[in-house]
């Protein structure tokens, strides 16, 4: 799974003609080596958290928390961010999974995160029987309100996966979530809807088909929104389709969308070049969402890349 970068500047995809045009664009993908060994990679993914999935479901919440302020024990990576921005390193990061799965989705994104020098990692689980994003999204309102109670930071990290990013959007842009949530990472989040559910029809799925009425709330005009996103996409994502509406495209918030190739859906939690943009971006961001290293690339100024 080699590194990946942001997408250069327009939406390629975005020029495909409609939805089969974006099919067609899916078909080469999957058809290139690097489609067919992400397709081997998700496959063995989903087989290795299928075993892990219920070990997923025992407790609502889990927190990976570093005692103290000691550094002598921590590798030389770790030392280094705790060392250069302890801000950065301490500021809590909260997982949301997406639908019908759990925290065992993170397993591997949580590790790295830790091994990168953070040192409050949560991870929470919520109701495979969601029917509502909008409801959810107050329910992850008071888990962040609990966070920030609990480890004294008003401001925090949120990664979600899927729905749990859609979920996460709403909080930020529609319940005030801006005031505690500095940078948002999506992973193949449909932030314009999936075609894909149509397959199932009931209230959830109909909120996420594209233009529903969900959708239109989401892009209404948000005012002065403190919260930076960062949106991940894969060019072969089977759940999100088409692919390019895992891309978050909105005129009043400061986002920066990376396209992937060759990444299946289940895959991004656990790819090599996300686990370390997410650490990397992260742990170069102070907690006003300014960069803290010269030389790492800004994300953007108020608009969409």
């Amino acid at each position: 799974m080699a590194p990946h970068g942001p997408e250069p500047g327009a939406d390629r995809t975005s020029r495909q003609p409609g939805l089969l045009g974006d099919i067609r664009a899916m078909g080469r993908a999957l058809c290139r080596p690097a489609g067919l060994a992400g397709v081997a990679v998700e496959a063995s993914w989903i087989g290795l958290h299928l075993g892990l999935w219920p070990l997923g479901h025992v407790g609502a919440r889990r927190s990976d928390q570093r005692a103290g302020y000691r550094i002598g024990h921590l590798s030389p990576t770790q030392r280094g961010l705790a060392v250069h921005n302890i801000e950065a390193a301490e500021t809590p990061i909260l997982l949301v999974h997406g639908m019908v799965d759990n925290r065992s989705i993170f397993t591997v994104l949580r590790h790295g995160l830790r091994r990168r020098g953070f040192g409050r990692i949560e991870t929470i689980n919520y109701s495979i029987l969601t029917g509502d994003v909008r409801r959810a999204a107050s329910d992850l309102g008071r888990e962040v309100e609990h966070l920030a109670e609990e480890t004294g930071y008003e401001r925090i990290h949120v990664i979600g996966h899927s729905l749990g990013g859609l979920i996460a959007r709403y909080y930020v842009t529609r319940l005030g979530g801006d005031e505690r949530v500095d940078t948002l990472v999506t992973l193949g989040t449909p932030h314009q809807g999936t075609y894909v559910a149509y397959a199932w029809n009931n209230g959830l799925t109909r909120q996420l088909r594209p233009g529903s009425s969900l959708f239109a709330e989401l892009d209404a005009p948000i005012a002065d929104c403190r919260t930076r996103f960062i949106a991940y996409r894969s060019d072969i994502d089977q759940l999100v389709v088409p692919q390019r509406n895992a891309a978050l495209h909105h005129p009043d918030l400061n986002v920066h969308n990376v396209e992937l190739h060759g990444i299946g859906h289940m895959s991004l939690p656990i790819t090599r070049s996300v686990v370390h943009g997410i650490t990397s971006a992260l742990g170069h961001l102070d907690v006003t969402g300014a960069t803290v290293t010269p030389g790492v690339s800004p994300l953007g100024e108020r608009r969409s890349s």
